[in-house]
């Protein structure tokens, strides 16, 4: 019998700890590889931890409301294995961490209380009583909407022990008619912010409030067209190939996959295709540095029924085949509307796809995701007259034919390089294979 350690997984790039809502073993309890061990909160998503194996639970290491840094012991296995990240008296005690003592809110801030120091080093989540917590996701949500925490007190739960879950938070959001606190003073010697133009409002207009989502997409634009210039270029393609080769087997692929055949998967290899003639578009900017990234992960924006936008992000895309490709992008899009996506899943890309032409838009400009430096927008698909030429001279026919749009940044992607690489990805489509095999 081997004792493993068991660590807080990593749950997106930016994602360095996250707090123990609770378990859902206990000690002595036997887990199979891969069932829900805990949940954790971080200040993007709750989700379930599955154990990296199967024993049984010997040791819990931290208690519900310890915030853990991701690496850091959660809790020990006794498996049946070998010798394999045996959990010593050493390595347990290097989770047990020394802590600075909180420091205390300035008068200026919004009202925060400290977060106590749990007995095993790590920080507590913060309360608006000694009963009752906050997930950081809920915290993050209640600071985004300026809820102070007596408010937040009052906010009913539907999670364990009445905890305060997203969706109370969001609902309550929803119908909150509470005014927003009124802004501190700014700090002396602090120049004041330019305020706003005031948009008139008249009896007739209604007002709507944005929510948490789309105040966060509204300041990732703004960020982004700040921090990149900028460039679109645009190129036709002919997919008349694709067009009658998804109509020959689409309805073959429902009926083995249980799934419907979209063109994105054929957009995406032949982006994935291009990216890999062009490497340089799969670049990143920190500073005066160009990073080239290795893997290529291709984010896929996802429209959700509530009218705000997602970016889902497929990793090692180059690595799947046209089946796989096609299974990710279902997968991706239908979790994403039910919301159901894990942190990790929504950070790493390294370029995106945008496709308007599922709303009829025939072209778009679309707007960099950072820190990537290039985005492509899929127009609609459209029946067109054009030249085509055959052995016997030219002759006018009915073609499939779409816009393909790509922004970049033109900081360290010029002209050349950027239209390169839409002209490729157009290259790709236009000579797909119609004996492809999915």
């Amino acid at each position: 019998m081997a004792l493993v350690e068991m660590v807080m997984p990593k749950m997106g790039e930016s994602i360095m700890e996250a707090t123990i809502l609770g378990w859902l073993k206990k000690e002595g309890d036997v887990i199979e590889q891969d069932e829900s061990v805990l949940e954790v909160a971080t200040d993007k998503v709750d989700t379930e931890v599955p154990a990296t194996h199967g024993g049984v639970l010997k040791e819990i290491l931290a208690k519900e409301g310890d915030v853990i840094e991701v690496g850091k012991p959660i809790c020990v296995i006794a498996t049946d294995g070998g010798e394999e990240s045996p959990a010593t008296p050493e390595a347990i005690e290097d989770v047990k961490q020394e802590v600075p003592e909180p420091v205390e809110a300035e008068a200026t801030e919004a009202p925060v209380v400290a977060e106590p120091i749990s007995s095993n080093g790590s920080s507590t989540l913060a309360k608006s009583d000694g009963e009752r917590f906050y997930s950081p996701l809920v915290r993050n949500i209640a600071k985004q909407e300026n809820i102070p925490m007596t408010e937040l007190a009052t906010v009913p739960g539907s999670g364990k022990s009445g905890r305060v879950t997203k969706k109370d938070i969001l609902a309550y959001v929803q119908t909150r008619t509470v005014g927003t606190p009124a802004v501190a003073a700014p700090v002396a010697d602090t120049p004041a912010p330019t305020p706003a133009p005031v948009a008139p409002v008249s009896g007739q207009d209604e007002i709507i409030e944005m929510d948490r989502m789309r105040k966060l997409i509204a300041e990732r634009m703004v960020d982004s067209k700040r921090i990149s210039p900028h460039v679109t270029s645009f190129v036709e393609a002919d997919v008349t190939s694709i067009v009658y080769w998804r109509n020959r087997v689409k309805n073959e692929f429902k009926q083995r996959e249980g799934d419907n055949l979209t063109f994105t998967p054929i957009f995406i290899e032949a982006v994935v295709r291009a990216i890999k003639d062009y490497p340089m578009i799969n670049v990143q900017v920190d500073g005066d540095r160009i990073i080239k990234k290795a893997d290529i992960n291709i984010g896929l924006a996802v429209a959700l029924p509530t009218g705000n936008l997602i970016v889902p992000v497929i990793r090692n895309a180059d690595q799947l085949s046209l089946l796989g490709l096609a299974k990710q992008v279902n997968d991706l899009a239908r979790r994403a509307r039910e919301n159901k996506l894990k942190p990790d899943e929504l950070s790493g890309g390294t370029f995106t796809i945008s496709n308007v032409g599922s709303f009829g838009n025939v072209m778009g400009t679309p707007i960099i995701m950072q820190p990537q430096v290039g985005i492509l927008a899929l127009g609609a698909i459209a029946k067109k007259p054009s030249v085509i030429e055959t052995e016997f001279g030219d002759a006018i026919g009915i073609r499939h034919k779409m816009f393909l749009s790509h922004s970049y940044d033109h900081r360290v992607v010029d002209g050349a390089l950027g239209g390169m690489l839409v002209r490729r990805v157009a290259d790709y489509l236009e000579k797909f294979d119609i004996n492809t095999v999915i």
